[in-house]
């Protein structure tokens, strides 16, 4: 899972096409960096159309497939799910890169814990199930990493 890095707040703009700021940049690149630090190679991007997730996952993992999902765009947790459910069975690894507060439930409803997920944080997440199978809490969290504290 791993939310939008920092993005811009411009009057009159669209909240899909709000951009990164500076910082989010920054933020979106190292997210990639410690994904992969921590012997992670994600096959697969599900993405949000919004301006600010596509420009994360194109930072953070520029030789991956990224695929746009218009439903991860203000989606609750159960929705997300749904979406994950949906992955070809033959991928191991999928990140999720999308929007608070979706997310970030998804994220504690499928492996627990007690962490904020701010902009350009993420959360390693051990499925053990098909991911057609996927439940609420039958996971565990490998590792998160937030901006702010790494």
């Amino acid at each position: 899972m791993l939310r939008h890095a920092k993005a811009a707040q411009i009057a009159g703009l669209l909240d899909r096409e709000r951009p990164l700021t500076d910082r989010g940049e920054h933020d979106a690149k190292r997210a990639g960096d410690e994904i992969r630090a921590a012997g992670f190679a994600p096959e697969m991007v599900l993405c949000s159309p919004a301006l600010r997730t596509r420009r994360t996952a194109e930072l953070a993992f520029p030789e991956v497939e990224v695929r746009y999902e218009r439903d991860i765009y203000e989606a609750y947790s159960d929705e997300l799910l749904e979406l994950v459910r949906r992955c070809d069975p033959g991928l191991g690894t999928v990140v999720l890169c999308g929007h608070n507060p979706g997310v970030h439930e998804l994220a504690l409803g499928l492996a627990g814990g007690d962490y904020v997920f701010r902009p350009g944080a993420f959360a390693a997440i051990r499925v053990e199930s098909p991911w057609a199978e996927l439940g609420q809490g039958e996971s565990r969290l490998i590792t998160r990493w937030d901006p702010k504290e790494g």
